[in-house]
């Protein structure tokens, strides 16, 4: 008896337990995001949306305004309450089987504030943080701060609190978030709500969604990758079924050897191409966890400051910038939206090139260029050994100045510092014109303006004298006659003071056309050559796609084959090397750089080596016995298998050998080994702005440029490749 009543009350307890989980799976239930405190965006229908028992009714009560909903047999269930205009709080219920009740909600302008860590920095860590806490009693902006989750596939809730700005809470908003807030509250009089969504040291690639990669051509094999991982999608499919096979097969040689005794062969790997985004530094990763969640929640726009970890990208990180925002765009669903950003600050990182960080403004600027975006400028507000300038007040004005001027329409509003319009050579200067002067130019520290620099036909990058003239400067300099390009704060240390009459900054540009040296002309007997292919090496990738490609069209025999080489770095002088050899080949596919497709692969001496170049040391002359070359596709070690002479076997240099894989790091590589030169390295292409470029020995740790990934610190790149037709 004593045992039965046990099972009886046990069972009771089962199914007890049972019914409370299906009681509890039925409450009707909101995203955690939306909680008391809220802040909605004003003049927009409010859409609502959660869980409920498959069938059941929920009615949502805002105010005076009501909609209801059922849930679907998912148990998913959206409405849309009426736009409303700022006002008094407000309470929401949702009511299903159980009610909920959300207290003190404000109609008013919602932003979300997203990017990596200067966004992230907290009002606590910024200038003057004593007494803008003390100051901060701003009952009407509130924030709440989206957890760190990223995620492999997008996610539908995510958790946070909204907190109402008071000197308790302030420290802990984003700074930049939280001074533009402050300027929308005492200028609109509104409630302000800040969706704080950032992570520090994150990538601009983690926080953008696949229909932003999907949408920018620049970026396909991005977007590939996105899709290939994508759980339905074709290719993912494909994949994912070969590796079943494979994996089927592997089953059935396990079993075997198993069953004969025998090792078993390892086991397939499961495709890393296949596997879900995991970390915050994968692509889509950030976007998935914690912007996913509230897509489609009313927002009037969004702010944005990152950069830092893209900053090597150039021009590149324009069309990511175009993914990001047309992205969330297109997710959102609610048109153009509003998005404006920040300009990274001038800071040292590391040994990269001067201009790295100038490209990166300049690829910065580009983006300002999509529609309804805008940008801020932070050259005059940085602290210059700081990554994080603490000077978030400026920041946060200008976002707000933006916001007020474009989205707001306060026409009287200046939200911009002077831009580049038009320029005019006439004689020795250059007229620079700007627009937005906003009555005209100055120099906000009342010193002669700097950071502008000209060029000309005879001469490099020369710092220029800048005077003002209304809406114009007049740059010249001594030395050039004919000035014939300009650029300004073309360096990643650059804080110019050139500034428009409201006091706003102009950012980094360039303009006009750099004169380029016929280094060609320098050759005696160029005339003789014809030009096969002529590359952009800004263009490197794994294929080589050339911007002149005249292989196809040379039918008749070639006794000789050259290669001119054109480097130059932002501010230094341009080097180039001209070497032409005996041919090697009569291939003609093989004589450019030698990538996988090319099918070229050689390390031999070449006869009558022919060198003339303006660089530093090196050996000029003509048909010299000291030619090397070492060109393929693979990986390739230090040893001197080749017997190359006076080589070394410890450091990579003129006598290096070829390993797998075949598809590797790849050398193209020019040496006179009776010098012990280099006379020019391309390496590792499949880097793009990674590789190794030189002329010359390297002064590094290997001659041959190996490792030194310095292709982005050159300004001019270029390879030209020439065969010498069959003397009759």
């Amino acid at each position: 008896m004593r045992v039965s009543r046990v099972r009886k009350w046990f069972c009771f307890l089962f199914v007890s337990g049972l019914l409370c989980t299906a009681t509890a799976s039925a409450d009707v239930r909101l995203p955690k995001f939306m909680g008391d405190h809220m802040v909605l965006q004003r003049d927009m229908p409010i859409p609502l949306w959660g869980w409920a028992a498959p069938g059941e009714k929920v009615t949502a009560t805002l105010g005076d305004d009501k909609a209801e909903a059922t849930a679907d047999d998912k148990g998913e269930w959206r409405l849309t309450l009426p736009a409303r205009p700022a006002g008094d709080p407000l309470t929401l219920t949702v009511t299903g089987k159980n009610k909920l009740t959300l207290t003190d909600i404000l109609m008013g302008e919602v932003w979300l504030c997203s990017g990596q860590s200067n966004m992230e920095w907290v009002v606590q860590s910024s200038t003057n943080a004593a007494q803008e806490i003390a100051n901060a009693n701003y009952p009407q902006i509130r924030q709440i701060k989206i957890p760190k989750v990223p995620s492999g596939t997008p996610q539908d809730d995510v958790a946070g609190t909204w907190a109402i700005c008071s000197p308790q809470t302030a420290g802990g908003f984003t700074a930049a978030g939280y001074f533009m807030a402050r300027k929308l509250n005492q200028e609109l009089g509104v409630p302000i709500g800040l969706i704080n969504s950032s992570w520090g040291g994150t990538a601009i690639e983690p926080w953008t969604p696949p229909e932003g990669f999907a949408g920018v051509p620049e970026l396909k094999s991005l977007s590939d990758q996105v899709q290939q991982r994508s759980p339905g999608n074709p290719a993912y499919q494909k994949a994912l079924n070969d590796h079943i096979a494979q994996t089927e097969a592997w089953l059935q040689k396990a079993k075997a050897a198993t069953a004969a005794g025998n090792a078993s062969p390892p086991s397939p790997a499961f495709p890393e191409s296949l596997k879900a985004p995991a970390t915050h530094s994968d692509a889509t990763g950030l976007y998935n966890g914690m912007i996913h969640p509230f897509v489609g929640w009313p927002i009037r726009g969004a702010i944005w400051y990152q950069g830092e970890t893209n900053s090597g990208d150039g021009m590149r990180y324009r069309a990511k910038m175009e993914a990001l925002i047309e992205g969330w765009r297109k997710v959102w669903g609610i048109g153009d939206f509003p998005f404006y950003f920040v300009q990274i600050a001038p800071f040292q990182y590391g040994a990269s090139a001067p201009s790295v960080l100038a490209e990166f403004w300049e690829a910065q600027a580009e983006s300002a260029k999509i529609p309804n975006t805008g940008m801020v400028v932070t050259t005059d507000i940085a602290t210059i050994n700081d990554i994080h300038p603490p000077n978030k007040q400026d920041v946060g004005l200008r976002l707000a100045l933006l916001a007020l001027h474009r989205t707001y329409g306060k026409s009287d509003v200046v939200d911009s510092g002077p831009t580049f319009k038009s320029i005019e050579p006439k004689g020795n200067e250059l007229v620079v014109t700007f627009e937005n002067t906003a009555g005209g130019l100055k120099s906000r520290d009342g010193q002669a303006l700097t950071w502008f620099e000209v060029i000309g036909p005879d001469s490099g990058w020369t710092k220029a004298e800048a005077k003002i003239d209304g809406d114009t400067v007049i740059l010249s300099a001594p030395g050039v006659s004919s000035p014939a390009a300009m650029r300004f704060a073309w360096h990643k240390l650059a804080e110019p003071n050139l500034a428009n009459g409201a006091g706003l900054p102009a950012t980094a540009f360039r303009a006009g056309e750099v004169p380029r040296v016929d280094f060609l002309s320098q050759v005696d007997d160029a005339k003789a050559y014809r030009l096969m292919c002529d590359i952009d090496l800004q263009k490197l990738a794994k294929n080589v796609t050339y911007d002149v490609d005249n292989r196809s069209q040379m039918t008749t025999p070639f006794d000789r084959i050259g290669y001119l080489v054109e480097l130059q770095s932002s501010g230094g002088a341009a080097q180039f090397v001209f070497v032409s050899m005996d041919a090697f080949t009569n291939d003609i596919k093989k004589i450019g750089i030698p990538d996988l497709s090319s099918g070229a692969v050689f390390q031999q001496q070449v006869k009558n080596l022919t060198v003339v170049s303006n660089a530093a040391g090196i050996t000029s002359g003509a048909n010299l016995d000291g030619g090397n070359i070492e060109f393929w596709p693979h990986n390739y070690g230090q040893q001197n298998t080749a017997n190359v002479p006076g080589a070394s076997n410890t450091t990579f240099d003129f006598g290096d050998f070829k390993s797998d894989p075949q598809d590797g790091y790849g050398s193209m590589q020019v040496h006179n080994f009776k010098a012990k030169q280099t006379l020019f390295s391309i390496n590792h292409w499949a880097n793009g702005s990674g590789a190794d470029l030189g002329i010359g020995n390297s002064t590094g740790e290997n001659s041959d440029w190996t490792f030194s990934g310095n292709a982005g610190n050159y300004t001019t790149k270029r390879l030209r490749v020439f065969v010498r037709p069959t003397r009759q």
